[in-house]
């Protein structure tokens, strides 16, 4: 039985401004959209739910982020308006950087939330390279601030003393790859964000990656994690996305797909 509709609100991100490696996320999000809405699928998610049918989707394309200081602000802005229009925002990526002020954005509208984040790298750094937004730092960031009650992460496999500790001063529970069961994965209450950092998965599954970290999460991996998500979200993000070392866009297929499930859940439930 169908659900009621729900809108997804599709924003691109375009800025790898804070990579610290490789630059070439910023062009991602329109090789997530020409997968997406290729005719070499259909835009059916597994639950059988489809977008532009089941759930409405309304793409307000690519902010105009300017690599400045405005840019924080801008992704911010249009975190919170979506929020406070009542539709449920799925962020394309860009460099993992934007979680920290998406995530702000959401808090200002609905109170703190609960996250499930899906990673080779945690992602806590307290201030890497010089840079406190560096997309190795969001969740430092999002913490210290009590954006988030709880921090699931999923899938890490290069956490350094550092990091640990930074998870045992936030209070971080973190499933690493080694440790990885879909089905014993703790799924956190509404209200729940999502951020899904391709390296997450191994190399195999996803190239097109600006760290390939070996030894990772397969796609069926993260979709049954996903699957097993009561919803609704109040948003999400697929980062990380490099077409640039892509091959054959098989990557930007995968993240395609992870839009298709998160838009999935933005409407269980409703």
């Amino acid at each position: 039985m169908r659900e009621s509709r729900v809108t997804v609100r599709l924003i691109g991100l375009p800025t790898d401004s804070h990579s610290s490696f490789l630059r070439g996320a910023a062009s991602a999000p329109a090789a997530i959209r020409a997968a997406l809405w290729s005719d070499h699928g259909n835009a059916a998610s597994e639950s059988g739910l489809e977008l532009g049918n089941d759930i409405l989707v309304e793409d307000i394309g690519d902010l105009p982020l300017e690599e400045t200081a405005g840019d924080i602000e801008h992704i911010r802005f249009a975190a919170e308006q979506a929020a406070r229009d009542d539709v449920t925002p799925l962020f394309l990526g860009g460099d993992h950087m934007v979680t920290n002020p998406i995530v702000a954005g959401i808090r200002a509208a609905r109170g703190p939330i609960n996250i499930l984040h899906f990673d080779a790298h945690p992602d806590t750094y307290e201030d890497f390279g010089g840079d406190p937004l560096s997309h190795a730092s969001p969740f430092a960031r999002i913490l210290e601030r009590g954006d988030a009650r709880r921090l699931v992460q999923v899938g890490i496999r290069t956490s350094t003393q550092h990091c640990r500790e930074q998870a045992e001063k936030y209070g971080i529970e973190t499933v690493e790859m080694r440790d990885f069961d879909a089905a014993t994965v703790p799924i956190p209450d509404a209200p729940l964000y999502i951020s899904i950092d391709l390296d997450g998965l191994d190399p195999a599954f996803a190239p097109g990656v600006s760290h390939h970290e070996p030894g990772g999460l397969s796609v069926r991996d993260i979709v049954s994690v996903l699957q097993r998500v009561n919803g609704p979200i109040v948003g999400a993000d697929v980062v990380e996305l490099n077409p640039t070392r892509d091959i054959n866009g098989m990557t930007a297929v995968v993240a395609a797909k992870f839009v298709k499930e998160l838009a999935a859940l933005a409407g269980r439930g409703r």
